[in-house]
């Protein structure tokens, strides 16, 4: 597979909904200065995105103690951020088409992986930073999004059975997928929201994920007057991100060995790594019952 060719291809895909860019243009002028009364009519003209977004509030996840029908209420619940991502995230999954059976998926479980990432997110790194959970939490939503261009390119070649088998005896997803393509799935994740002029912040944290980066400061300077370099903005954000694909990935869904790998890298970020076990085991009997 060439990665170059998987690029064209994210280049020739066509523009998202009409929907979808209402939204868009809906969030231009920030999320502080949205209409929900607005965005809910925008939303209720697609029948089909109004079920969605109707699905993933009343998904077990949340809790909910009573079925949530109203598209206005569930926006609410979601908050405008989160959802402008559920509607970014449906109308990727209506462009692509794409069939992530190579993964052993369905592609209801691959959205309940997404959505489950989300949950993660928001509820563990709440406890920790409420304003960068909900940053965050959209992200972790979107981020797997580019296995969906990775599995159309191979399910379009002649590599399918050497893919699933690499896939399975593979250790680390990102560092089989750099085999491949010599970048990670998340990096066309990036790509994809570059060629829809999507959010450019999650754009360049996305970029930089699997990759050590570096940036120069011109404001500093070390002990021979050279600029210093210091990890970008981008990259602080590697360990929340990391936490949330080791708990729940397309090869481990809240497993045992998973929360535990997890609960590691929270342990060496300096967090309560119990309390993040807590969470996800709620997370997972909500998800199994």
């Amino acid at each position: 597979m060439n990665f170059k060719n998987i690029v064209n291809n994210i280049d020739s895909l066509p523009p998202l909904s009409n929907a979808a860019n209402i939204v868009r243009s809906l969030y231009a002028s920030g999320v502080d200065d949205i209409s929900i009364s607005r965005l809910t009519k925008v939303i209720e003209s697609d029948a089909m995105l109004a079920g969605f977004i109707l699905k993933m509030i009343n998904s077990p996840y949340y809790n909910l103690e009573h079925k949530v029908s109203s598209v206005y209420r569930a926006i609410t619940l979601f908050g405008s951020k989160n959802t402008y991502m559920l509607v970014v995230r449906y109308s990727i999954s209506q462009t692509i088409k794409a069939d992530p059976s190579i993964y052993g998926f369905t592609n209801v479980q691959f959205n309940d992986v997404c959505q489950l990432q989300q949950t993660l997110m928001l509820r563990w790194y709440s406890t920790i930073n409420k304003r960068e959970a909900e940053f965050l939490a959209p992200l972790a939503l979107i981020m797997e999004s580019g296995k969906l261009i990775l599995s159309k390119e191979v399910i379009n070649s002649d590599y399918c059975g050497e893919f699933r088998k690499g896939f399975n005896e593979c250790e680390n997803i990102q560092d089989y997928e750099k085999s491949l393509i010599d970048v990670t799935s998340y990096f066309l994740t990036a790509i994809l929201f570059e060629h829809w002029n999507l959010e450019p912040r999650y754009v360049k944290i996305l970029k930089n994920l699997d990759y050590e980066e570096e940036e120069v400061s011109a404001d500093t300077k070390d002990e021979d007057n050279k600029p210093k370099r210091r990890r970008s903005r981008a990259k602080t954000y590697e360990k929340e991100l990391n936490v949330i694909r080791t708990a729940i990935s397309v090869k481990d869904i809240l497993t045992n060995k998973s929360i535990k790998e997890a609960s590691e890298i929270v342990q060496e970020m300096g967090f309560d790594a119990q309390e993040f076990i807590a969470i996800a085991i709620d997370i997972r009997k909500s998800y199994f019952k």
